[in-house]
């Protein structure tokens, strides 16, 4: 076998260490007017040690004077696969900030087998620490004007999609117990968890669980994480986990689809976040008949 690693129909490891990413969606460059929202976007540099970038996107109604509301995102992928930069997401950023009217930044952070986790959720705390501190006299040599002259910091929000959303949690449990710059507060948060013991309908075949694609592909990504499938940063509901009290928004939306085989996870985080005395606003959404990061596969296959 000429493969080290292969998890289908994701990502092959060659035994000569380079890497095929199967699912991933292809690249494309930013827009200066996207032609069916009318958001314009651009990629910026955040950092050049360890080489951190973004991709930016303006909504065409906001006007100079404005203030309006930022989205951090962080994509999906299972932190092996995936872009900022890619098809699928820069649609899927477009139609955000049109229909939210919103400036949005998409985190490009690195992606294992190369850079195993937990590179990732250190890229993506050093991009927010980044974006924040534009909302003070912070001596950043590269200031990206769009976000001095249009966001509001009052109005900060943090997202992801599968294990985007796994970043986003993890990047809120730490903005709970360690400041942002600027004194920033997170206003609001889909989610990418897994565990050893199953919940609800998932399979109680621990053989079957093991071959399930979250807890191979954690297996390959965080091959050192303490716990394996039990550490904290994908099982948030573990006995001995930092309390989700601890969670540092004021607002949570949590969103999971019918058919989704990580659904119960995602209702089994709602239910901690909700029974562990934190004292935000917390939203639970199901959408009916819909699988996995629906919202973003549909514009792989062009619905």
């Amino acid at each position: 076998m000429k493969y080290a690693t292969e998890i289908l129909p994701f990502i092959r490891v060659y035994k000569d260490g380079s890497v095929e990413r199967l699912a991933a969606s292809p690249n494309v460059p930013p827009s200066a007017e996207d032609p069916e929202t009318g958001v314009s976007s651009k990629d910026i540099t955040i950092l050049e040690n360890p080489p951190i970038s973004a991709r930016i996107y303006l909504p065409k109604q906001v006007e100079q004077h404005q203030k309006v509301p930022l989205l951090v995102y962080f994509h999906g992928g299972g932190f092996c696969f995936e872009s900022a930069f890619s098809l699928v997401e820069t649609k899927y950023m477009n139609s955000l900030a049109y229909l939210a009217k919103v400036v949005v930044i998409s985190i490009e952070y690195r992606l294992a087998p190369e850079h195993p986790l937990p590179i990732a959720y250190e890229d993506c705390w050093a991009g927010l620490q980044w974006v924040v501190s534009h909302s003070g006299y912070y001596g950043i040599d590269n200031k990206e004007p769009w976000l001095s002259t249009y966001v509001d910091f009052d109005r900060v929000y943090v997202a992801g999609d599968s294990a985007g959303a796994n970043l986003a949690h993890n990047i809120l449990m730490r903005a709970g117990s360690e400041a942002l710059n600027g004194g920033i507060k997170i206003t609001g948060a889909h989610p990418y968890f897994w565990g050893s013991k199953p919940d609800g309908s998932e399979t109680k075949n621990i053989e079957e669980r093991e071959k399930i694609p979250t807890y191979t592909i954690w297996q390959f990504v965080y091959p050192e994480a303490p716990g394996g499938i039990d550490n904290p940063m994908v099982n948030p509901v573990i006995p001995g986990a930092p309390s989700l009290a601890g969670l540092g928004c004021s607002r949570l939306l949590v969103s999971v689809a019918e058919k989704d085989a990580l659904r119960d996870r995602g209702i089994l985080y709602y239910n901690a976040v909700k029974g562990s005395g934190w004292k935000g606003e917390l939203e639970l959404i199901e959408v009916e008949g819909e699988d996995h990061a629906f919202q973003i596969l549909v514009y792989e296959f062009g619905l």
